[in-house]
């Protein structure tokens, strides 16, 4: 899982650095609908290991981010009676991207553009170090799992479903 290619900072790199955070970068190409199963086959790495980063929202519309294995989905239900509200679902392309100011398959949960509540999958908390969103597409960052907890104030949930069909 070497990583040759020169790769420009994005604003969560940036966000990472001045915070001291250590981390190591994984390019491969993107290929549009590929998700984290196209990622982890380039890489060769472990599909669970990838996290990836959904903008969802609740009843009231208001944002949060919900931080989920690669190969597991997101029970809405359980997350919204974990976090106590009435309904969560993924918000539309356009809305995530205007809340977290990254182009949808290349989301970071650093440096958004609004502050909103982080939740993670308790199984990622587990993982020594995780691959995540650069901010960019086909850039992933390859960091321990506490950092999620640390820097971002992420809030432990159950909420994996099953592992999604390919």
């Amino acid at each position: 899982m070497t990583n040759v290619r020169h790769v420009s900072e994005t604003p969560a790199t940036q966000w990472l650095k001045a915070r001291g955070v250590a981390f190591s970068t994984h390019v491969y190409d993107y290929v549009e609908r590929g998700g984290t199963g196209e990622s982890a086959r380039q890489l060769g790495v472990d599909e669970h290991r990838i996290v990836k980063t959904l903008v969802m929202q609740d009843d009231a519309a208001k944002p949060l981010i919900v931080l989920m294995h690669g190969d597991r989905k997101v029970s809405t239900k359980n997350l919204a009676r974990q976090i106590g509200r009435k309904h969560v679902e993924a918000c539309v392309p356009e809305v995530a991207q205007r809340h977290s100011g990254y182009q949808v398959g290349g989301t970071s949960p650093f440096a958004l553009r609004k502050p909103m509540p982080v939740y993670v999958e308790a199984g990622v908390l587990a993982l020594p170090r995780i691959l995540i969103n650069a901010g960019r597409r086909g850039v992933l960052l390859e960091i321990e799992a506490t950092v999620l907890v640390e820097q971002l104030k992420a809030i432990a949930v159950n909420c994996a479903l099953a592992a999604v069909e390919r």
